[in-house]
């Protein structure tokens, strides 16, 4: 199995202007690496948190879909990033996985953040997205999930995971940092797999400061790659995966793990 090459960027993001947060992030996917195979952007990059759908909402067609199936394939990478969606007729913060063909598959926050009213405004996600990229199987995920640790829960059936890797995109306050660290780290260790979150810096109308804390652990707790407090800025990490599965050979959670069900179309 080969290993993955991700790149994952840390900025600030302006309130409601798409044209310059995708301007300001052209300046830092210019120094994306030949051979990376995925780059991860932080929750609604083009508005910032929260935006009213109403006016910002776009459709799948629309300018930043264009904006990624071109960077995609500018890069021959999948690029991933959440912005405020028209789906149906319903808005959805949607996580867009942008293969370089142009193809794309979507996740829809599972979680709107009802503390903060995004799910007053936000309609929640029925249904988790695992996809591929060089055979590694991959659960993205969005910022409040990270908190429900069913929804990240890892399985293992006839002998097999169902995901390597899994990540959350975030807009995620300084406030509250002691939670993210905590909680990417426990998601690696309880699921057996590589975890990483992607966070802004900067900060935004309603008084709200983000100091980033984006990083990469792997399996056993460890953080592998991440980015210093405030700064912006784009790492590149490589995820090994004998690593992973000698770890896991090792210590083999998985066959013990509970066999459980959700019911992701409850309320």
């Amino acid at each position: 199995m080969h290993d993955l090459n991700i790149a994952f960027l840390q900025c600030d993001l302006q309130w409601s202007d798409r044209n310059a947060n995708l301007s300001h992030i052209d300046t830092f996917l210019e120094h994306v690496q030949p051979g990376t195979d995925l780059i991860l952007l932080p929750e609604t990059f083009t508005t910032a948190f929260p935006a009213d759908p109403c006016r910002y909402s776009e459709m799948t067609d629309g300018p930043t879909l264009q904006w990624m199936r071109q960077q995609a394939q500018r890069h021959d990478a999948i690029v991933c990033g959440t912005l405020l969606l028209d789906i149906d007729g319903s808005y959805r913060n949607s996580l867009v996985w942008m293969r370089p063909d142009g193809t794309f598959e979507m996740y829809h926050k599972r979680h709107p953040f009802s503390i903060g009213g995004e799910n007053l405004l936000i309609k929640k996600g029925e249904s988790p997205l695992i996809v591929e990229r060089k055979g590694w199987r991959i659960k993205p995920m969005v910022c409040y999930d990270i908190r429900f640790p069913v929804w990240a829960r890892n399985r293992y059936r006839k002998g097999r995971y169902d995901y390597d890797f899994a990540f959350y995109l975030a807009n995620f306050p300084d406030s509250r940092m002691v939670v993210w660290d905590t909680l990417l780290v426990a998601r690696a260790i309880e699921n057996q797999a590589y975890i990483a979150g992607v966070n802004r810096v900067g900060d935004d109308p309603n008084g709200l400061h983000y100091c980033g804390g984006s990083q990469v652990v792997n399996a056993r707790g460890e953080v592998l790659a991440h980015l210093d407090p405030y700064a912006e800025g784009m790492v590149h990490c490589t995820l090994n995966y004998e690593a992973l599965q000698k770890f896991r050979t090792k210590f083999p959670l998985g066959p013990d793990w509970d066999m459980f069900s959700v019911d992701a179309a409850s309320t």
